[in-house]
């Protein structure tokens, strides 16, 4: 028992002198970026009651460590420039952090296409003369670890804050990245960004417990979130089921019999499948919302001089996973949907004349398909084949979506303890941010829940109403032909809601960037452009910029036309192909909505349709994917979608 007591004691004393140390968040440090113009926070820890002293710039700050050992200084606001040193020193420790920039500040936040970086595939592709001209001491990143807390954290693990160069850009966001630039290019100022994303978030999960009391809806989240052995019971159970999901896959998948691929054979006889020209999404031949496999087949001519010599079967990007064969010999297979399929044959495996090859495509969940961004060829190098066209294909097995993991990611106030919480009270110039896909069925709930959070960060942050400002939703799945419901449109509504219920709020739209079989479109240089435009009005305070495109105004009937007005037209309205403005849709009392004509009338834009003789309402780009919406201002800037009536969806 001695022996237990004298090692408890000790391990209380070590541990008492590790937790006395000096210690700096992570942010505070070599190369950070701090906030010009006003004043910025400095803390720590030490021993309790222990005083330490702040040093920049010729300035000493004094501060007593509280009974939780946690000290605070304020340094008093500077103008930009750098760089500097500063110096933190307790009774017998001294930290010197190096290489400080005087600027701006900023949260870059949300899921996805925020985290989406310059290690993309496509990325590197399409940026990689950006990439190669990177070299910028004045950008700065600091990329906050993904983790997830019960309470909030007081600290993160990183590598630290990192120079935008070459070699360093993989792990930049790109659309952070890119607004980052186009400042810097305008102001001339340093730029730091506080990259804290996660892909396949939710707007409660970055908000704080007290943020989140007004949704009673989450308040069994909450408590879970508390409770680490209930969660480790369920991600066991949801990870069983995803490995159920996919085994049966294999052994409930028609087109395997004894465990081999009998569909992909070059003798089966596919006399009674149906045909579909390839490239196409599952929905586009009445595939829709169909999960599991369903198996493709073509049969190619590959003449003689091309014989003894490999080959790359290139199929584009196929949603989501796919199993390649040629001649019933499998070649390749990825589960990535993100990623372009190359996959190597053999020259052994090709035969002159008639070759067969097999694609089982595997949907997981959404669209499911061949995307069509990129050319369907085997390719000898010299010469291709190309197999797009007609393929015979037939349905292997039907089942229910993959099931997700379980995320602790996905409970409410979850990532603020982990990601949010850490950061506060550095100062900042304001937040970026692009996430609602993972609220996308929930656009009602968003209108206050965006807000809220918006709110709960304003005040947890204590630095005022700081410009916060969003991406809307671009445009994805695939089109539809007639007007219908939009769970999308709905989000992107409560999106723009936002800046009538939040202050010192802008949004940049980008309904005409995004791609019908990505969620991850590859194209975040305008979002960073537009994301920057907004933030150059509104927090750098250039009031003639015009820095949106058309935002609904209102709307009055004369005769049997709708006549629309609008803001932010700039220097006037226009159309982005020099085509009459699409994809506006007219409703009469009965609320159903037909294809209407519109023109455009100064900056009026006028609706009327042949099947709606008595207009009530009007729609623009009211769809996930509005393939067709046009509207612009002369600026160049697309109009936001919106609705006129506020009618709910028929059930």
């Amino acid at each position: 028992m001695k022996i237990v007591f004298k090692l408890s004691v000790l391990f209380m004393l070590l541990h008492l002198s590790v937790s006395a140390k000096l210690r700096l968040p992570a942010l505070v440090a070599d190369h950070m970026v701090l906030q010009r113009d006003i004043k910025i926070p400095v803390w720590g820890w030490a021993e309790k009651g222990e005083e330490v002293q702040v040093t920049f710039k010729g300035a000493t700050y004094k501060t007593t460590a509280d009974d939780n050992g946690k000290w605070t200084a304020v340094m008093q606001p500077t103008a930009a420039g750098g760089p500097y040193e500063l110096t933190v020193k307790g009774k017998s420790e001294e930290i010197r952090i190096k290489d400080i920039m005087i600027g701006d500040v900023w949260i870059c936040s949300g899921q996805s296409n925020m985290v989406f970086d310059f290690n993309n595939a496509r990325a590197k592709v399409l940026y990689a003369k950006d990439i190669a001209a990177s070299e910028n001491n004045q950008i700065r990143q600091i990329l906050v670890t993904r983790v997830t807390g019960a309470v909030p954290n007081e600290n993160f693990k990183t590598s630290g804050w990192r120079s935008a160069k070459p070699e360093i850009l993989n792990g930049f966001s790109v659309a952070a990245y890119f607004f980052a630039r186009e400042l810097y290019e305008k102001n001339k100022v340093a730029i730091g960004l506080i990259n804290a994303s996660w892909g396949g978030t939710k707007a409660e999960a970055w908000t704080s417990e007290e943020g989140i009391k007004a949704f009673p809806q989450f308040e069994n989240e909450v408590k879970l979130l508390k409770d680490t052995a209930q969660i480790a019971a369920k991600i066991k159970q949801r990870q069983q089921s995803i490995t159920d999901w996919h085994l049966k896959n294999k052994t409930e998948d028609k087109g395997y019999k004894d465990g081999s691929a009998d569909w992909a054979s070059q003798e089966f006889n596919d006399g009674s499948w149906k045909t579909v020209t390839i490239p196409t999404m599952f929905e586009k031949f009445g595939f829709a919302n169909t999960f599991g496999v369903i198996w493709f087949r073509k049969e190619i001519d590959v003449p003689e001089d091309l014989i003894g010599k490999d080959a790359v079967l290139k199929l584009g990007n196929v949603d989501d996973e796919d199993e390649t064969f040629i001649n019933g010999t499998k070649i390749g297979g990825y589960a990535n949907r993100e990623k372009s399929r190359e996959h190597t044959v053999a020259s052994k495996l090709i035969k002159a004349g008639k070759n067969i090859i097999a694609v089982r495509v595997i949907n997981w969940n959404g669209p499911g398909g061949f995307a069509g961004n990129k050319p369907m060829v085997l390719d000898f190098g010299t010469k291709q084949v190309s197999i797009d066209g007609n393929w015979k294909y037939e349905l292997g097995r039907k089942t229910g979506q993959l099931p997700g993991p379980y995320n602790p990611q996905d409970l409410s106030v979850s990532i603020y303890n982990g990601m949010i919480a850490p950061l506060i009270p550095y100062a900042i110039k304001g937040v970026i941010w692009y996430q609602g896909e993972n609220n996308g069925s929930r656009g009602i709930e968003y209108r206050t829940l965006f807000p809220a959070m918006i709110a709960d960060w304003r005040l947890k942050w204590k630095q005022g109403d700081f410009p916060f400002i969003f991406q809307q939703l671009v445009n994805y799945r695939q089109p539809v032909q007639q007007p219908a419901e939009s769970d999308w449109a709905e989000l992107r509504e409560a999106q723009l809601m936002t800046l009538s219920r939040s202050a010192n709020t802008a949004m940049a739209v980008g309904i005409d960037i995004g791609e019908a079989g990505d969620i991850h479109p590859v194209d975040k240089l305008d979002v960073g452009k537009r994301l920057a435009l907004a933030a150059r009005k509104l927090a750098y305070g250039e009031k003639n910029l015009v820095a949106s495109g058309p935002v609904y105004k209102s709307m009055r009937i004369k005769d049997n036309k709708a006549i629309l007005s609008f803001t932010s037209t700039g220097a006037g309205l226009k159309t982005k192909d020099g085509k009459a403005p699409g994809y506006f849709a007219l409703a009469g009392a009965d609320k159903k909505f037909y294809w209407a004509d519109a023109v455009i009338v100064g900056n009026q834009i006028e609706v009327s349709s042949k099947d709606v003789n008595a207009p009530v309402a009007v729609r623009y780009a009211w769809a996930d994917n509005p393939e067709g919406c046009n509207l612009i201002n002369n600026e160049g800037l697309p109009a936001s979608p919106f609705r006129t009536d506020d009618w709910e969806r028929v059930k």
